[in-house]
């Protein structure tokens, strides 16, 4: 996105700047291209939601016009390179308290130079409240949206484009959130919304939804009771009192009523068997802190228990809270979670949502936008835009406490492609991508998060030498930088940020925060010479396998792949090589392999089918450009197709690190078909057929593919899922059940990781699948 100079001048900005920890044009990102808006006003807390159009640098590769020309001299890279603009839309969610509301409405109107509409969307209690500031400061007619509506609307829109989204919350954890992969059919849940009171919502599809039920005894109760109480007026101070107190010093406990007597009943002595009970007999004065404990339990038990009763009497598992109850607070979630899994024994899930305070303002916003029609398209969160998940524990870190009253940042990219599960997954439901979850394993978070750190000035570096005729580069690459190191310490200390941390979110991080300062591409100069080089190697490679016996051909074949495989620029091992020795090439890198047996090795079982009758279809996934691709994939292409197998070769839509790319290999396979006829057939007869996943990261997550790869699967009736590359082999898909046979392999060239994984660097993995009859 284009860097912006300073906010404008005037009162308002100035009165903004001083109330808060960021500079406002980095929390009212890009309004000077705002089309729409939409507000959602709570009792305390104000959400706005706007649609911009983002203005950003593509690197866009382009083949050159060979006519008349010597196609082989030495010099000549095989494609140009051309960096251009490119427009894509991208939605905001700002949430601030109440407090700055005429500050932010000030500073919005000096800064909002053009909107498609006249009319902001407006839900929440407080919308009639403000109705008339909001109007008379952005000129914009306020129209009410019905609140329910709205927060449905919003539920399903981040169940559907957040893949962790919903979480559960585990009391003696570290950390305390374990977040859910979504199911590919979202629907039906229950939706718990508690705020003043509790609304209980049976969702079925995208427009049905019932309200089912109920409870004036909800959030205001426990405000209510609680200020009459404890004399405490502030919501966040009675649950920061609760959090501090002990509710059996107020309620009678089963084993008060009992005695020893209540294990022949089979209840637990700690069991609350009447809240503030001994309230009533004890001649002594209470703490607050435990009068605020036990109303909490109190409420809390009531809901957990009335959304029991009602997930049951309408068969769901799937019950998601939210509300200003709920907002974040682990002494809130603790209780919910303890009472929902006490009534149903276990049965039904109490689920939390790290975006809840934003439904509202999504759903209005939705709601305003029908005719763009949003919900056609897939959307990502923007790392690099959004804050992340902040643990409201008053008695966790004071500055934790800081930021949560002040501003709190969601942003979401449109994806140029809908994006939909690979239809060979075994059970989509069960799909989780990860191989480990660094949320979970501390050791692995501290090894990859120094790892991610060490790296950063080379990737610095990097970024600055892709673009030299840049004035600007190394000050844009500094701010990546710093933004970049920022949330690598934001995910030290809260590592469920956004969402289950995992490898594949850093390195999805770091190219969200590299593309957020116009680096687009920074190894789009190194692809093309390495795939110029590779190039002129194919014939010779070619030439040498086709001299092979069938038998030493396929191993061949095989170690060429994994060969190919090592050159990765995103593994420090292999860069450092690359740099120091130029001439550090194929043959090379199959010397570095380790020798087998591997340290997973079916090759045996491998070559044992490839004796039986050919594929129909092979999907295999591709790696990095250059020699990987050219050297390693193609002539295992190549040997597929010569025994009747139709290929789709599946490669990334963006860049990320030296991958190669859906454009960039439509121009290789063009090389390569003018250099051999088995190729050349192939694509013109449409036997091989290049696709793009719909990705943009060295990652691959299997449930979130380009729709036209997804149905061209399909109707291909691919039986064989080949994906090579420690990205998408091992940090992803490792343990991933299709119901095809699978072939996964990689190098790996991370020591730790692979002392861990029993072996050494270079280790090789070659992990043949067929699924259970």
């Amino acid at each position: 996105m284009a860097e912006r100079g300073a906010s404008g001048s005037g009162s308002s900005g100035d009165s903004l700047d001083k109330s808060i920890t960021l500079p406002p044009d980095e929390i009212f990102r890009n309004l000077e291209n705002a089309k729409r808006f939409a507000i959602d006003i709570g009792g305390s807390l104000t959400k706005l939601a706007y649609y911009s159009t983002v203005q950003h640098k593509v690197a866009r590769v382009r083949s050159f016009d060979y006519s008349g020309k010597d196609t082989e001299q030495d010099h000549e890279p095989p494609y140009e390179i051309s960096v251009q603009e490119e427009v894509t839309a991208r939605l905001h969610f700002v949430k601030f308290e109440n407090t700055y509301i005429e500050a932010c409405l000030d500073f919005i109107k000096d800064h909002l130079v053009n909107t498609e509409t006249k009319v902001i969307q407006a839900t929440g209690g407080g919308a009639y409240k403000f109705k008339d500031l909001i109007e008379e400061k952005l000129r914009l007619r306020v129209d009410k949206e019905d609140v329910m509506t709205c927060l449905i609307k919003g539920c399903n829109f981040v169940l559907k484009n957040i893949p962790h989204e919903a979480f559960v919350y585990q009391k003696d954890s570290d950390p305390e959130f374990k977040f859910q992969t979504n199911h590919p059919n979202i629907f039906p849940y229950l939706l718990v919304n508690i705020g003043s009171g509790v609304s209980i919502v049976k969702v079925e599809t995208e427009d049905r939804f019932e309200w089912i039920g109920g409870s004036s005894i909800g959030g205001g109760t426990f405000w209510g009771l609680g200020a009459l109480l404890t004399k405490t007026k502030k919501f966040d101070e009675l649950l920061h009192l609760a959090s501090k107190g002990q509710h059996a010093n107020v309620d009678m406990l089963v084993q008060d009523v009992y005695g020893g007597a209540h294990q022949t009943l089979g209840l637990s002595g700690n069991l609350i068997a009447s809240s503030f009970g001994k309230s009533a007999t004890a001649d002594r004065e209470f703490s607050k802190e435990d009068m605020a404990k036990s109303l909490l339990h109190m409420i809390s038990n009531d809901i957990g228990q009335l959304a029991c009763l009602y997930a049951k009497l309408h068969c769901l598992d799937r019950v998601y809270f939210g509300g200003f109850f709920i907002r974040g607070h682990p002494v809130t979630m603790r209780t919910i979670t303890y009472s929902i899994n006490f009534f149903s024994k276990g049965e039904v899930q109490a689920l939390f949502l790290r975006h809840e305070g934003y439904l509202g303002a999504i759903g209005a916003f939705l709601k305003g936008a029908e005719q763009d029609n949003p919900n056609q398209y897939s959307w990502g969160e923007n790392y690099a835009g959004s804050s992340g998940l902040m643990s409201s524990s008053p008695e966790l870190c004071p500055t934790q406490r800081a930021r949560s009253g002040t501003f709190d940042l969601l942003e979401m990219d449109r994806l140029e492609r809908p994006l939909v599960n690979l239809p060979l997954l075994l059970d989509p439901s069960s799909y989780v991508p990860d191989t480990v979850d660094l949320t979970d394993d501390a050791l692995a978070r501290k090894y990859w998060l120094t790892c991610f750190e060490e790296a950063l000035d080379g990737v610095v570096k990097r970024a600055v030498a892709s673009q030299p005729g840049s004035v600007d580069a190394a000050e844009r690459a500094e701010k990546f930088r710093q933004k970049y190191w920022s949330k690598l310490q934001t995910l030290r200390h809260q590592p469920f940020a956004y969402g289950t941390l995992t490898v594949r979110s850093l390195l999805d991080t770091r190219e969200h925060c590299l593309n957020e300062f116009n680096f687009p591409d920074p190894y789009s100069k190194v692809k093309q010479k390495e795939n110029g080089v590779a190039l002129k190697c194919f014939p010779r490679v070619i030439r040498c396998l086709d001299a092979l016996g069938w038998e030493e051909r396929q191993l061949a074949l095989v170690k060429g792949l994994l060969a190919g495989n090592v050159f990765d620029w995103g593994a420090k091992a292999v860069s450092d090589v690359l740099e120091s020795d130029p001439q550090f090439g194929f043959e090379e890198a199959k010397m570095k392999l380790q020798e087998r047996p591997w340290l997973v090795d079916s090759y045996s079982k491998w070559l044992q089918r490839l004796k039986g009758p050919p594929h129909k279809c092979a999907l295999i996934f591709a790696d990095n450009s250059g020699i990987d691709v050219i050297l390693g994939v193609f002539p295992f292409v190549r040997e597929l197709l010569s025994r009747g197998t139709e290929v789709i070769l599946a490669c990334n839509s963006g860049p990320a690190l030296n991958d190669v790319t859906y454009c960039e290999s439509l121009i290789v396979a063009e090389r390569i078909a003018a250099m051999d006829p088995v190729v050349h057939s192939a694509l013109r007869e449409e036997r091989l057929l290049l696709m793009q996943t719909g990705s943009s990261s060295p990652c691959l997550d299997l449930s979130r593919l380009d729709k036209g790869l997804a149905v061209l699967v399909r109707e291909r009736g691919a039986d064989l899922v080949v994906i090579e590359g420690m990205g998408r082999a091992v940090h992803t898909n490792y343990y991933a059940a299709l119901r095809c046979e699978s072939l996964k392999l990689a190098v790996i060239k991370n020591s730790w990781l692979a002392e861990r994984l029993g072996g050494r660097l270079f280790s090789v993995i070659f992990k043949y699948e067929v699924p259970a009859e």
